[in-house]
């Protein structure tokens, strides 16, 4: 039991500090960064679109589960599907510090092309969402207006935290638990040198690096040493570029809540556009890239990640604070379920000020509408009252009716 237990404790503690990162730019996007940044730039399902959010992905220090709260934090704010898609692509394969380390270690030429290659795939996977999984009117995300948001540093920087640590865990924690349990999982069971061992087959080496390196997680920073050190193994060249490309790309966390949010047609194309683009990008780099230009210092390199060393203190203190924000989560999410059991089938009355016209009235009747819970809905455009029946707290109702530009408040 202790050796499968010690593997996901130094699992959760070495992605604790990124994940925390991560909703911490979830919260700040979301407090700081004006409505009409995405309504302006990443609201369409357009090259454009699927541009920017890779432009603004590329040097961001996120990696695959840093940047899942941030990108899911996008999509609400109101980010296209393929937008979204582009960024979540491009941030976790490269950063400046990661860049830096690859040139480091692996020369100048894999520094070049690692963030060159995070912004093709990124362009490639969110354009092609764009083509076969663009947005809807009726899926189109409900944002908060600009109006809504908080005034003042002070206040802008409480709804940050609120934002990040409070609903952004309790939307996706429980999807990044089973992930973590998936990633270590499927951690343990890779033998070591499996992947060395396909040294002499480039393209065998590639498919069982894309295999393995997928659902586990790898920090961008982290898998410049384990791809150096495979090299000097005997792994080629372009088979180690597909473990810097797909092991920070994603992992088995990032691929539950993509699934479960975005849907799985879209997580297919997005793993499909890291497949196809490290593949791709590998075999040119064995067959039609001069071998000088990726010639390794002959000194030797032990393979390390982060915290394969042991787990250091700041990432403990991380994992302790990452869990006991899980255990919020989920307590308060005990205490809403009990709470909309003892309200089950309870009519409430809310009075709704700027409502105009029956547009108003159909958004305001759909969006409520949608709430887990809600039975039935009855909106009066005269009287300006929604009259809601079912088990959904009133605050719920309150916040979403404030995030469609209308005031709110329950009579």
């Amino acid at each position: 039991m202790r050796e499968y237990l010690e593997p996901f404790l130094e699992l959760l503690c070495t992605m604790a500090p990124y994940l925390l990162l991560g909703f911490f730019v979830a919260g700040v996007l979301h407090a700081f960064l004006p409505q009409r940044f995405y309504a302006g730039y990443l609201a369409g399902n357009d090259f454009r679109a699927v541009a920017a959010a890779a432009l603004f992905g590329v040097p961001l220090p996120l990696c695959s589960c840093g940047v899942i709260p941030t990108a899911m934090s996008m999509r609400r704010a109101g980010a296209s599907r393929a937008a979204t898609v582009s960024f979540l692509i491009s941030t976790p394969q490269t950063g400046v510090d990661s860049v830096l380390a690859t040139g480091a270690l692996l020369g100048l030429p894999f520094a070049l092309l690692r963030p060159a290659a995070a912004l093709l795939t990124a362009l490639a996977g969110g354009w092609a969402t764009g083509r076969l999984v663009a947005d809807t009117a009726a899926e189109a995300p409900v944002a908060m207006a600009d109006a809504e948001r908080p005034h003042g540093w002070r206040a802008k920087w409480a709804e940050a935290l609120r934002y990040g640590f409070v609903d952004m865990i309790r939307d996706i924690g429980r999807w990044l638990v089973v992930g973590l349990l998936l990633a270590g999982a499927i951690t343990i069971a890779v033998p070591d040198g499996f992947l060395a061992s396909l040294g002499d087959r480039p393209l065998a080496g590639m498919l069982a690096v894309l295999l393995l390196s997928a659902p586990m997680y790898l920090c961008a920073t982290g898998s410049v040493p384990i791809a150096a050190a495979l090299m000097l193994k005997g792994l080629s060249p372009g088979a180690a570029l597909v473990l810097l490309m797909a092991g920070p790309a994603t992992n088995m966390a990032a691929m539950l809540v993509i699934g479960k949010v975005l849907g799985r047609r879209t997580l297919a194309v997005y793993l499909a556009s890291i497949a196809a683009g490290a593949i791709g990008i590998g075999l040119a780099i064995d067959y039609l890239l001069p071998a000088a230009w990726f010639r390794l210092p002959a000194a030797t390199l032990s393979p390390t990640c982060c915290g394969a060393e042991g787990i250091a203190w700041w990432q403990a203190v991380s994992g302790g604070v990452f869990v006991a924000l899980l255990l919020a989560a989920f307590f308060r999410r005990k205490k809403e379920s009990l709470h909309e059991k003892k309200d089950s089938m309870e009519e409430k009355t809310y009075r709704i000020e700027g409502m105009m016209c029956n547009h108003c009235k159909a958004n305001v009747q759909r969006n409520i509408a949608a709430l887990p819970g809600v039975e039935s809905v009855e909106v009066d455009l005269d009287a300006g009252i929604a009259r809601v029946r079912g088990a959904v707290p009133a605050e719920r109702v309150e916040e979403l009716v404030r995030q469609l530009g209308y005031t709110c408040r329950e009579a």
